[in-house]
This record gives structure tokens, sequence and C-alpha cells, in this order.
């Protein structure tokens, strides 16, 4: 399938979600509306929404926080779940030792850390990335871990044969095979570093998308509501097209997999 022609499907199925939505919120079907406008909006008033907020530019300063939020959130957690997680694979008598103490951690609600990094660090955004980076940190972790334990063991073995140190096969073996889990796990964790920011905003802040969509909420204005969801969708796909960009740059030596014709 070429680039275009999917393209023109993944726009098409905007398309025709789109309108449906608008059908079904505006046209009676058997004298009834299948989508009441009080619960569900329709995509006119939605759109008209984020014109508004783009026009009279309010949303800028929001997006401004929850980008910053977000990157931090993004990075600190990638980075610090990357070494941790490279480092257990390669220490297994200190990952056996942490085992439980992580896979509790990984259990906590993170939802329930919220008011905790709230009364740690305040109403800043620092709560917002500490929330963010929970998130983050455990799925790099456990892909850049799983990443080195699946290293060919013949691999290995022909890289000890040819000679190459413990510091050669890191960088030649060991560093390609958790690249790959890596960056598989990045591109789900740019949403969660964008809904960690977003549920710290939601539960207590003075600015951001999720400060907007939980003012929205407060005074039932639907299309606002979703006109927030739409924003932060697109948020999350143009930060994931640039870890897309990043990738393709790190990884040219990946062989291309043929999708399906």
């Amino acid at each position: 399938m070429s680039r275009v022609t999917l393209l023109s499907l993944q726009v098409l199925v905007a398309v025709v979600g789109i309108v449906l939505w608008q059908v079904l919120s505006t046209v009676p079907v058997f004298g009834k509306i299948l989508l009441p406008p009080f619960f569900f909006s329709n995509p006119a008033d939605v759109f008209s929404q984020i014109v508004k907020w783009f026009s009279t530019g309010v949303i800028w300063k929001h997006l401004g926080i929850t980008l910053v939020e977000s990157v931090l959130a993004f990075v600190i957690g990638s980075v610090g779940g990357a070494l941790v997680g490279f480092w257990f694979a390669r220490q297994p008598r200190v990952a056996a030792v942490f085992d439980p103490y992580i896979k509790m951690v990984n259990a906590l609600p993170r939802v329930v850390l919220a008011p905790i990094f709230a009364l740690w660090l305040g109403l800043g955004i620092w709560s917002k990335v500490a929330l963010g980076v929970t998130l983050v940190f455990f799925i790099v972790f456990f892909n850049v871990y799983q990443g080195v334990k699946e290293v060919s063991r013949t691999v290995l073995d022909n890289g000890r044969m040819l000679g190459m140190s413990e510091g050669q096969l890191t960088r030649h073996v060991y560093f390609p095979s958790a690249l790959s889990w890596m960056f598989s796990s990045l591109h789900t964790s740019v949403g969660f570093a964008v809904v960690g920011a977003v549920v710290g905003e939601y539960l207590g802040s003075a600015a951001g998308l999720g400060y907007l969509i939980q003012q929205a909420e407060g005074i039932f204005d639907v299309a606002g509501v979703f006109a927030g969801m739409f924003v932060l969708s697109a948020f999350v796909i143009l930060i994931d097209f640039g870890v897309t960009l990043v990738e393709r740059r790190l990884l040219v030596w990946r062989p291309t997999v043929e999708g399906p014709r």
C-alpha cells in the first residue's frame, strides 16, 4: 500500500466518523435524535470552539504549558527507564533483588499519586511532570529490559569469539537491540506523558489543556470538552511524529518490513 493511499484511507475514516456524528446529532431518525447535542455536542460546534480558541489566542498559553510538562515527563521518564532497564538487564542479581519492588510500584494507580505529588511539589508544573514520569518510566523500562534480555546468544558468542570487549558488546550488540525495543515503547509513552500532564492539570492547576477541559466540564460546555480532546489528540500526533523522525534517523540500519499490499 502506497503512502498516499494509506493517508487517503486514514482521512476517509476521520471524515466518515465526523459526518456520522454531525448527522446523528442534528438530524432526527424516526422522530428522535440519536446523539442529543447536550450530551454529545456536534462537530460544527466543536470546530467553532477550536477556531475561537486559536483566533483569540486563548489556547496558546495552555498549549505551551502542557507541552513543557509533557516533554519534560517524556524525556525524564524515557531516559530514566532506558538507563535503569539497561542496568537491570546487565545485572541479573540487582534485577532479582528489586523485582518485587518494581512490580509493586508499577501496580500503584497513578491517579492516586497525583494528589501526593501536588502536596510534595505544589500545583506548578513539576507535580504534573512527576505524574507523567511515573507513566512513561515503566513502559520504557520493561521494553528496554526485555530488549537487552532478548539479544541473540549466537550474536553474543560470535562477538566474543572475535575478541569484542564488554564495552564493545554493549555498544554494538546490546545497545542496538535495546534501541529497537525502546523506540517501540516511546510511541506509546508519548500519549502517556501527555495524559500524565493533562490529568495533573485536571486535578489541580490554573492553566493547561487539562484546565481548559475541566473548566468546560464544570459549566456543562460539552463542545468545549470535545474541543479540548481534539486539540489534545492533534497535540499527541505531532509529538509522536517527532519521535518517528528521530527513530528513522537512529535506526537507519534496520531493514524495512513490507506491509500487506
